[in-house]
């Protein structure tokens, strides 16, 4: 199991590689191709809608395949579209990559998360995501080199991000043999979910899941929305140069990073529950950091924002056998992330059409209702299932 845990954390990182890569070359993208700024929010929504999708279905992919061989094959489909978007010609090309990314990304989050969630304590569920983290903060560091260079060629950062890909689809494949192992000793689980899972369209019924998604897709709401735009907020409000708005973005990412080191720590003592709250009062204070005039240092209250952020999705996802039982946690771990990206995805649209349309000054008020949104979805969620 510790083997294969290893494994697990280096896949994470290979999820978030490709996350902050488009927000960050974004400022440059839409240059070069000659297009709009607010067209990146119609990158989310297709690699959100790509992602979210395959997310209600994966419970049967992994059923069928195992969690190792759709790891792997979905892996090497990120390998394949950040290849092509790297060398797409147009927006129209580069898009079509966006599809497959989203696909490739969709069944590994889902797979990975419920078999942690299943099989390992709390503290191994933020620091999966922390190496999510990790991902998600080289690669703004690797695109800022490319884009710091005399040409400002984004292309490369996604080439070496490729090739960082490529190389642990392979530190899979060659494990598949451990993965196999241990889903053979939890083979009568898994039949026992098969055989139950014709009841997946009565499970959002079940009291507690509504509000209990909410909070987690109005949190991918903020996060998402950081993601994609702040490196243009950071250009547009404080007129730094793109290089250096993706060092700041890099330290939003780091933040996360941090809050799931600390929080792996703090799940010794403290549970679920506790985390999210923490979380949320956390990144509330970065956020009043952020709103601050303080001139570019203000985007200081990225790191703060970053280390609340760390453990609210893993906590949540860890918290769905816990509030709902181990029969369906497969299938509604799937609901929990389709339905979270899915409404952050359609949140951070909103938000880029109408910031673009008039001011990214709107920025820090969004994110004040998106976190106290979260903490309401999320005080429902424990109280219905409490009474439950």
């Amino acid at each position: 199991m510790a083997a294969l845990l290893i494994v697990i954390y280096v896949v994470f990182v290979s999820l978030g590689l490709p996350d902050s890569l488009f927000g960050v070359a974004w400022p440059v993208v839409h240059t070069d191709f000659g297009i709009d700024e607010s067209f990146a929010s119609f990158y989310g929504i297709i690699t959100g809608v790509c992602t979210g999708g395959v997310s209600f279905v994966s419970g049967k992919l992994l059923r069928k395949f195992g969690t190792a061989r759709v790891t792997f094959f979905s892996t090497l489909m990120t390998v394949v579209a950040l290849l092509g978007m790297s060398f797409s010609p147009n927006i129209v090309v580069m898009m079509i990559f966006a599809v497959v990314l989203g696909y490739g990304a969709g069944a590994i989050d889902t797979g990975l998360n419920n078999f942690v969630s299943l099989h390992y304590e709390a503290r191994h569920m933020n620091w999966l995501h922390c190496c999510w983290g990790l991902g998600v903060t080289i690669s703004p560091l690797i695109m800022s080199v490319f884009l710091s260079g005399e040409e400002g060629s984004w292309r490369g950062g996604y080439r070496i991000v490729a090739l960082l890909q490529l190389t642990i689809a392979f530190v899979v494949l060659f494990s598949i043999k451990k993965w196999d192992k241990i889903e053979n000793s939890i083979k009568n689980t898994q039949e026992e979910q098969t055989a139950k899972s014709a009841k997946l369209f009565d499970l959002l019924r079940i009291k507690g899941v509504i509000p209990s998604i909410l909070s987690m897709g109005l949190y991918c709401s903020m996060e998402f929305s950081i993601g994609t735009w702040g490196a243009t907020y950071a250009v547009n409000i404080f007129s730094i140069p793109p290089d250096e708005a993706a060092k700041w973005i890099s330290l939003y990412f780091g933040g996360i990073m941090i809050g799931r080191v600390i929080a792996g720590f703090a799940s010794m003592k403290l549970n679920d529950k506790a985390l999210i709250k923490a979380g949320i009062i956390t990144s509330f204070l970065g956020i009043l950091v952020f709103a601050l005039p303080l001139g570019k240092l203000s985007l200081a209250g990225f790191l703060l924002i970053g280390i609340g952020f760390g453990p609210i999705f893993p906590s949540i996802l860890h918290s769905v056998p816990e509030r709902f039982g181990t029969t369906y946690s497969a299938d509604l771990t799937g609901y929990h992330m389709g339905g979270a990206y899915g409404i952050g995805f359609i949140v951070q649209l909103i938000y880029g059409y109408v910031a673009t349309g008039t001011t990214f000054k709107i920025t820090p008020f969004v994110l004040i209702a998106l976190c106290i949104g979260v903490f309401i979805a999320n005080e429902t969620a424990i109280r219905l299932t409490r009474k439950k």
